[in-house]
């Protein structure tokens, strides 16, 4: 086996690993980054980068260029329940450099980064590497088992990330307790056609139907139907016609496009999950975006989280890394900074669930606009509090430009 050393180790380089090495590089770290796939070019969900994050690229010197590559604005969030609309968040008042929602593929999201880390001695990216185990010595992680096409590799490091996702390979092998909270919820995700004669608006459909979320992308909507955990083999059992005809039903302006949905191989199961760490760390290992917190798809904070995650790990963590002191405190402070905007986040995905999506999904009858909703359309300042809540998240992270190095 080929051996390899690096300071830091990086399974994933999805948006919590990739930001995490790119800022480390920044501060003179040599940091290596593992993605098992050959390259970023596949289909996420996880397209919503909020204002939280833009504003973190802007402090990185790196929106402009992040906003050349083809993206869709959203500004406001509405929802039409029965037909009647409400427009429940306005990001265009936020204290940001740029106050909206960027719909944007993650893969230009994530070769952004890489094309930004490779202008860097310190940055090495690894395509088609995937972390199969960490390895360590007297209670120590000391570094990664990999397989690539070229055969298997062991690297050093002096510390391991784990961001490999929700099905962490890492996460599973250090047997580190996982809360699970649990979601009442799963997700059909699907696309169809959007002309250019269509609203543009992304919006939100409830009804006695159930719900429909509309995001625009352009020349496509991507659509997400959320339903009751484990009821998807009995809308299967339905069959197809019958779920075309519920979503043009939802929103009659899909009438003309729901045929492209041809087979069950055009929707996507989100099997929905809410969990996190207990602890996140390990001597010589810590575990950071949706290795350490899976979230719910509400309000499209995952990919957000784990950014904020990747920056404060990197702001913590830089220096001892680079100097060589780095100790289990550091590790500790990592957990520290992050675990609250986690659970409070989750707590909001729960009570979400379980007083909104529920409600709307097992509605038998027509649904009424509540009385709550109908105040956001009497007193337009109201918007501002859940496009704070929404586009800024908790504890917001920050990059100090000062870390940089030369």
């Amino acid at each position: 086996m080929r051996e390899l050393s690096t300071t830091c180790c990086i399974a994933g380089g999805g948006p919590a690993g990739m930001m995490l090495g790119y800022l480390l590089a920044r501060q003179g770290v040599d940091v290596t980054v593992l993605e098992k796939h050959e390259d970023f070019f596949r289909d996420f969900r996880g397209d919503t980068v909020h204002p939280s994050t833009l504003q973190a690229f802007h402090e990185m010197s790196l929106l402009d260029g992040y906003l050349q590559r083809p993206f869709q604005k959203t500004e406001t969030l509405t929802v039409q329940i029965e037909g009647e609309s409400v427009m429940l968040a306005d990001f265009r008042h936020l204290p940001v450099a740029a106050p909206y929602i960027a719909m944007m593929p993650q893969w230009e999201f994530l070769d952004h980064l890489a094309d930004a880390g490779r202008e860097m001695d310190t940055f090495h990216l690894m395509m088609s590497a995937k972390a199969e185990r960490y390895t360590e010595e007297n209670g120590c992680v000391t570094g990664l088992d990999v397989t690539t096409p070229d055969g298997p590799i062991h690297i050093k490091a002096d510390l391991v990330v784990g961001a490999d996702g929700r099905g962490s390979d890492l996460r599973a092998q250090s047997g580190l307790p996982l809360k699970e909270i649990g979601a009442p919820i799963d997700v059909f995700w699907f696309r169809l056609s959007r002309s250019a004669g269509e609203a543009s608006e992304s919006l939100g459909r409830v009804s006695a139907d159930g719900m429909l979320v509309m995001i625009n992308r352009g020349d496509y909507w991507q659509c997400a139907l959320p339903f009751p955990k484990g009821a998807d083999d009995d809308i299967r059992g339905q069959g197809l016609p019958a779920l075309r005809q519920r979503i043009a039903r939802m929103a009659p302006e899909l009438a003309g496009s729901v045929d492209e949905l041809a087979s069950w191989e055009d929707l996507k199961l989100l099997t929905v999950q809410v969990n996190r760490l207990d602890l996140w760390w390990r001597t010589g290992l810590v575990f950071i975006g949706d290795a350490a917190h899976a979230m719910s798809p509400v309000g499209g904070v995952g990919v957000n989280l784990a950014v904020q995650d990747a920056i404060a790990a990197a702001r913590l963590l830089g220096t001892p890394l680079r100097e060589g002191t780095l100790t289990d405190a550091d590790l500790v402070a990592v957990q520290a900074r992050r675990e609250w905007p986690t659970k409070v986040t989750q707590s909001a995905q729960v009570f979400a669930h379980n007083m909104v999506l529920v409600p709307a999904l097992t509605a038998k009858q027509k649904i009424r606009m509540p009385f709550i909703l109908r105040l956001f359309k009497w007193i337009p300042f109201l918007r501002r509090l859940p496009a704070r809540a929404v586009g800024m998240g908790v504890r917001p992270e920050h990059w100090d430009r000062s870390l940089d190095r030369d």
